[in-house]
This record gives C-alpha cells, sequence and structure tokens, in this order.
C-alpha cells in the first residue's frame, strides 16, 4: 500500500479509535448512523459511496473525500465511474472544488497503482 494511502488509513483508525473510546453517546450514534447509511438497501453500496463521493467534494472535504474513493474503489467502481461522478460534483460545487477534484485524482492513481 503506498504512503499516502496508509498514512491517510492509520490515522483515520487511530483517531476513530481514540473519539469512540471517549464514550461520547452523540459521537457513537453519528458514528453508526454513518455506518447504517452507506449499508445495502434500495440502493447498492457503490451507487450510495459515489453519492457520499460527490457530496464530500461538493462540501470540499478532503479526508471524507479519500475515504469514499477508497470505498468506491474496493466496491468495483471503474475511473470512468468515478470520473463521471466528480464532473457532476464539480459541475455543482464549481469551480472551486477543482484543487479537491486534482487531489482526489491523485489519490485514485495511487489506488490503480497498488492493485
Amino acid at each position: 500500500m503506498s504512503k499516502l494511502v496508509e498514512e491517510f488509513n492509520e490515522y483515520r483508525s487511530k483517531m476513530n479509535e481514540k473519539l469512540l473510546a471517549d464514550n461520547n453517546k452523540i459521537v457513537k450514534r453519528i458514528f453508526n448512523l454513518d455506518t447504517n447509511a452507506y449499508a445495502e438497501g434500495a440502493l447498492d453500496v457503490k451507487t450510495k459511496e459515489l453519492l457520499g463521493l460527490v457530496a464530500s467534494t461538493v462540501l470540499r472535504c478532503d479526508d471524507c473525500i479519500k475515504y469514499h474513493l477508497e470505498t468506491s474503489y474496493k466496491e468495483g467502481v471503474t475511473k470512468e465511474q468515478m470520473m463521471e461522478a466528480m464532473g457532476i460534483a464539480t459541475l455543482v460545487g464549481g469551480t472551486i472544488v477543482i484543487p479537491h477534484l486534482r487531489r482526489a485524482y491523485e489519490f485514485w492513481e495511487v489506488l490503480e497503482d497498488n492493485k
């Protein structure tokens, strides 16, 4: 695994553990809601991850974008599907999301290189 992906996942895991260990009921419920929202339902997981990717891009959250990129990749999303979703995100979010698009593309390339 590349350093970029590895560092992101290690930091995310470490901090999630700390946050959940703090035993804050609201934080735990939000984490649980997030997990359940992306579970298979009327929409498949792949579609939900692409929706999360678009929303994260429009909201300009790089950590969220990386998370949804990696999960989308693991769910079998193709580069073409990811870029089509990112095109919608850029259209909706405007030119201010282009830096996030650049970083997303770079992160996707790293995911592909780590096959």
